[in-house]
């Protein structure tokens, strides 16, 4: 829930004990202050164990019976995932826990001694001081199918990012040895892995006819027609490939490894994936973001895994803020700088949507018309750029509407929204 600065600061009364804690692997440190921002307790250290939760549990209920506080609440400065420990234990205890901005922390931390030092005792001391003047927000701590999805997603963006690795390898070994490789197939299909498998280096190919490498081919699990044509290329550029020829045993150790962890990457990629989309398919808003043209499953997984439910947001500007696409401005006196996105949100979200967007601008009727419409009308015309940010922020607002309504996408309703684009269509 997206709380007003104003509603932030009445958060903390007179009756509410302020804990700063300031995140680490091993060991966090966490300090007591009041509604003042007064020191109750120094700060001290706190393991990440259950014996140092528990003791960091009763130093609060003791402060809390000490300093006659009804009240209490927990602000952290996030750190990697070190924190979810912690945030999980407090909420099993119904302490509410908070977040301050990293940036925030680090350019306040001069206030009290005009100094630069850094250490983490200070550091909770900042922190418990930024969330007593309400400068927090409130994490989701993610459960049931929120938290499958998001472990689920982000695991399989590792294997895909992997997987790329992998194959920058494999390029890198065929630069070496086969370098006519990639005229014949510029990509790693089923067949190019077959002949890597089978036939890696050009000298694999001497005084060979295309028959005898074919039937070699059709042994490889997956591969049932190789194509004749690439394999009389293949022939024709081995005879006079530049490919080195030295090392060349350690060289069949490298490729045949490379070839079978990127099959065993392609299985463990398609494993999962089939895994989410069936768990997401049981969510309530799966229904209706299918409605979608463009939006595939894969990508309502990784939409959901970054979001949450929808039902979580009030107002659509919240995921748009989400996403870090909100603009700034740097103006000055008669200057009047450009507008930009903020690009402060989830990073993996806004890549989403993007990558998401051009396709949708080519196969979904009210997107494509709308970004012609943004492109091309008389005032105020927009950059390609600019005009996918746009509907990056009109996607979200779609989606929450119709997950929130429970109605199906309608193209032509999403088009009379827009006064100039109904004149237009």
């Amino acid at each position: 829930m997206d709380f007003k600065q104003n509603q932030k600061i009445n958060q903390v009364t007179e009756k509410t004990l302020v804990v700063g804690i300031d995140i680490a692997k091993r060991t966090h440190y966490a300090c007591f202050v009041d509604d003042r921002g007064r020191v109750l307790q120094k700060s001290f250290a706190v393991s990440q164990s259950n014996s140092g939760f528990n003791y960091f549990y009763q130093r609060i209920l003791t402060a809390m019976k000490e300093n006659e506080k009804t009240e209490v609440i927990v602000g952290i400065e996030p750190t990697g995932h070190y924190w979810l420990n912690l945030a999980y234990f407090l909420e099993e205890r119904g302490i509410p826990l908070v977040m301050t901005n990293p940036m925030h922390v680090k350019r306040s931390k001069e206030l009290d001694d005009n100094l630069p030092t850094k250490h983490d005792r200070k550091d909770a001391l900042v922190i418990a001081r930024l969330i007593k003047d309400g400068r927090f927000s409130y994490p989701r701590i993610l459960k049931e199918m929120e938290a499958e999805l998001r472990v689920g997603s982000t695991f399989r963006s590792k294997l895909v990012e992997e997987l790329g690795s992998l194959k920058n390898m494999m390029i890198r070994w065929l630069d070496r040895y086969f370098p006519e490789f990639t005229q014949v197939f510029p990509s790693f299909g089923k067949m190019a892995l077959a002949v890597l498998e089978c036939t890696p280096f050009p000298s694999d190919f001497h005084q060979k006819q295309p028959d005898e490498v074919l039937t070699l081919y059709r042994k490889v699990e997956g591969l049932k027609s190789p194509q004749r044509p690439k394999a009389v290329r293949l022939i024709e550029v081995a005879a006079n490939s530049i490919g080195v020829t030295e090392g060349r045993e350690m060289a069949h150790i490298e490729i045949a490894t490379l070839v079978r962890r990127y099959h065993q990457l392609e299985k463990d990629i398609e494993n999962i994936t089939v895994h989410l989309v069936e768990l997401v398919k049981t969510s309530v808003e799966y229904e209706w973001l299918s409605t979608v043209q463009g939006l595939g499953d894969t990508t309502i997984v990784d939409l959901l895994a970054e979001i949450g439910s929808f039902s979580h947001y009030e107002d659509p500007r919240q995921l748009i803020k989400l996403a870090g696409l909100t603009l700034r401005e740097n103006s000055s006196g008669l200057h009047k700088g450009q507008k930009r996105i903020s690009k402060r949100g989830r990073r993996k979200l806004r890549a989403l949507l993007f990558r998401v967007m051009m396709p949708m601008i080519r196969h979904n009727e009210a997107f494509r018309k709308l970004h012609e419409y943004y492109t091309n009308r008389q005032v105020n015309p927009l950059r390609k750029k600019q005009s996918i940010v746009v509907l990056c922020g009109k996607l979200l607002k779609v989606l929450h509407g119709i997950s929130t309504k429970h109605k199906a996408f309608d193209a032509q309703r999403m088009m009379r929204d827009i006064p100039g684009l109904a004149e237009a269509v």
